[in-house]
């Protein structure tokens, strides 16, 4: 990974571009987002190609899209990038990226799901941290979409810490009373789609948050062990899964699946915390930055270091 290069901070007053690097959303989602940024004191800036819907199931062609992204780092009068939603369509971005456009105008770049991708390979490459976080027409539009400790804190460099309270678990306590290494991970699905491709996410000798939808245990079984016999566990120092929504089987069977899949690992293993795909307040974590957890007795997820410079 890259040595950091760490956003200024973002506070209210603040404009956030809207870009759309996969699929369209909704009309009525998209109002309602950007209602709710407005409500919380930002000016969202739709980026001009944010709207389109097509080809395909694609938000605009690749070509329009990479426009979108590029001009969005690039506009000296937002602070921030969100996301209009997931989908699919961003790895066709990968290799359109302009790097060092992104690097001289380094921001928070929030979004999950499909677009961990992205998220990653700016991390890898550049040293830009990620925001795993909620994005504006599959979040901001939902009346308890956000979990607002966190959002703000991530934007204006504060340390936090989130636990029960927001979904987290314990599955397997460590031996250490708490863990500590760099924050890194997304959607499951989409590392697994990534492995033997030039972004192959670089997920060894990390603190380790993985979540995803729609995925039934066994699935999420054989996506644990592909990465696992790919190396990309090696060295990890903890594994934090998210709320792992609509998985379609007893919370138990999960558990087991999982506990099965990483049997031998000698780290800490938790579970249920709300980022990305989730059922209310979706949690920003930063990936790229120093974090620390801690199973022994509450369990907790502290984020140690800020993503951005105040």
């Amino acid at each position: 990974m890259a040595r950091l290069i760490k956003p200024p901070a973002v506070a209210p007053g603040d404009a956030i571009a809207i870009v759309a690097p996969a699929s369209p959303a909704q009309s009525e989602r998209i109002e309602g987002g950007l209602a709710a940024l407005e409500a919380l004191g930002f000016t969202p800036k739709p980026s001009p190609n944010a709207l389109l819907r097509g080809p395909l199931y694609f938000a605009g062609t690749a070509a329009e899209r990479v426009a979108d992204f590029h001009a969005a780092f690039s506009d000296p009068d937002t602070g921030a990038v969100m996301a209009l939603r997931g989908g699919y369509g961003s790895n066709y971005l990968l290799s359109g990226f302009d790097l060092a456009t992104i690097a001289a105008h380094p921001k928070p770049f929030f979004a999950y799901s499909d677009l961990t991708g992205i998220q990653l390979h700016l991390l890898d490459q550049l040293g830009l941290p990620a925001f795993h976080g909620p994005m504006l027409a599959a979040d901001f539009c939902l009346p308890d979409g956000i979990h607002l400790d966190s959002f703000r804190a991530a934007l204006g460099g504060e340390p936090y810490t989130v636990g029960s309270a927001e979904g987290l678990r314990a599955l397997k306590p460590a031996t250490q009373k708490n863990v500590r290494g760099t924050l890194y991970g997304g959607c499951l699905s989409i590392l697994v789609s990534l492995l033997g491709t030039p972004w192959e996410p670089a997920t060894e000798n990390k603190l380790l948050f993985l979540e995803d939808t729609g995925a039934k245990p066994y699935q999420i079984d054989r996506m644990l062990w592909q990465l696992r016999t790919a190396g990309k566990l090696a060295g990890a120092s903890g594994i934090i899964f998210g709320e792992m929504v609509d998985h379609g089987a007893a919370p138990d069977l999960l558990d087991r699946a999982i506990l099965s899949a990483l049997d031998g690992l000698d780290i800490p293993i938790a579970i249920g915390l709300r980022s990305g795909h989730v059922s209310r307040q979706n949690v920003t974590l930063t990936f790229g930055v120093a974090a620390e957890l801690t199973l022994a007795d509450e369990p907790t997820l502290k984020i140690l270091e800020p993503a951005v410079t105040r």
